[in-house]
């Protein structure tokens, strides 16, 4: 399994591939997975097969499994890191003896129905195709075998099958506008939604070490009582402005008590990424889909430093700082342009406030017309004092 996601993980408790057999096989062994039932293997006296089930699901073994049950690539517990972010992990693999299948690539069929959870929804399968058979290349690399048989499944996400409500939300504020503009309002939830009665629990609350349950991959949201009940806030403050450059503060917070992120990342949209002259304690990467044009970043942290974002909390946060080179042609801070385009965190699209709402310049054009003569006409009336004094 190759996760080619330049910005999204498979994130603890990992994925879980299924599949449905086409005739009546069985899996007798596996090596670097295990499947989560076994199924009815009464008609088998003697060995017994690790599964019978017509549609097995199988599941990634766990760190620290023994070595006679290891292969390349696996007993990472279903984790797949994203492409960009660290490729060595980005890949998992096992193996699987079959029976009852045949022996030859005339008798092989090809499984059908694959899905893939990782760990939730959100991933379709497409069918499986047959492509030109895997090589292998021995370890002292003068020998070349090849396999029977080979075929590729292509699973795509949907940010809309995976959950039905937002996960992040974007915050904005700056040094020439007193305003903070917030999260908008219920941009993933409200806290009066009867359907989901005490999701949230108030910060201040004396109760919030009885309600915060341990830490759990599974567990669920539990978030911090808050105007847009995101799990994740995003905020970006236009900090400060130079003669040639300009910076940016980002912040990121997180409002599940009983969740954290490790190996976090954000895809940060502005047309002055082509210009980026110094990041701080955050990892960057250009995304540059197409030829020309620079205007997408991936930023991360740094290992053992600030790539965990621990739960709600004093600790519940990561911040970096930002320092952009001006382009004369296109820099201003009019219109709402030193603010980003688009925002997303661990690869789902964060809600952004309206443009109309973004902290705008003060307008300086509806100031009086004498508060701009009258020192002048101080100065001029001192020099008269002073020449009939004379």
């Amino acid at each position: 399994m190759y996760n080619f996601q330049q910005y999204r993980h498979i994130q603890a408790p990992g994925w879980t591939l299924g599949w449905t057999w086409a005739k009546k096989e069985v899996i007798w062994s596996m090596m670097g997975s295990q499947t989560t039932e076994q199924g009815d293997c009464s008609k088998y006296k003697g060995n017994t097969p690790h599964c019978c089930k017509k549609d097995p699901t199988v599941v990634d073994l766990l760190p620290g499994t023994p070595y006679n049950q290891q292969i390349a690539n696996c007993c990472k517990g279903g984790v797949l890191n994203s492409w960009v972010q660290d490729p060595a992990n980005a890949a998992s693999s096992f193996q699987v003896s079959v029976g009852a299948a045949g022996t030859t690539n005339k008798t092989v069929r090809v499984p059908r129905n694959f899905t893939l959870k990782a760990p939730g929804p959100g991933y379709t399968c497409g069918p499986a195709k047959i492509v030109k058979p895997t090589k292998f290349i021995t370890a002292d690399k003068r020998r070349i075998t090849q396999a029977m048989m080979t075929w590729n499944v292509t699973c795509t996400y949907s940010q809309f099958l995976a959950q039905k409500t937002p996960t992040c939300c974007v915050s904005l504020s700056s040094f020439y506008n007193n305003t903070i503009v917030n999260c908008p309002t219920c941009a993933c939830g409200c806290q009066n939604n009867s359907t989901e009665s005490g999701s949230c629990v108030s910060e201040r609350s004396s109760h919030l070490a009885s309600a915060v349950p341990g830490k759990s991959t599974n567990a669920p949201p539990l978030l911090q009582c808050t105007s847009h009940m995101c799990p994740v806030r995003i905020h970006w403050h236009v900090k400060l402005n130079y003669k040639e450059y300009w910076r940016v503060k980002i912040t990121i917070t997180n409002f599940n008590y009983a969740l954290n992120y490790s190996q976090w990342n954000l895809v940060v949209q502005h047309p002055n990424f082509d210009n980026l002259t110094q990041l701080f304690s955050f990892m960057y990467k250009p995304l540059t889909p197409y030829a020309g044009l620079n205007d997408t970043a991936m930023l991360w942290g740094l290992k053992f430093y600030n790539d965990f974002l621990n739960e709600a909390g004093p600790l519940g946060n990561v911040q970096s700082e930002l320092l952009f080179r001006k382009d004369a042609s296109t820099f201003t801070f009019e219109k709402g342009w030193a603010f980003p385009r688009r925002i997303y965190f661990n690869g789902d699209n964060c809600v952004m406030p309206p443009p109309d709402a973004y902290p705008w310049l003060p307008n300086t054009g509806l100031k009086p017309v004498i508060s701009l003569f009258q020192p002048v006409m101080t100065i001029l009336a001192s020099c008269v004092l002073l020449w009939a004094n004379m």
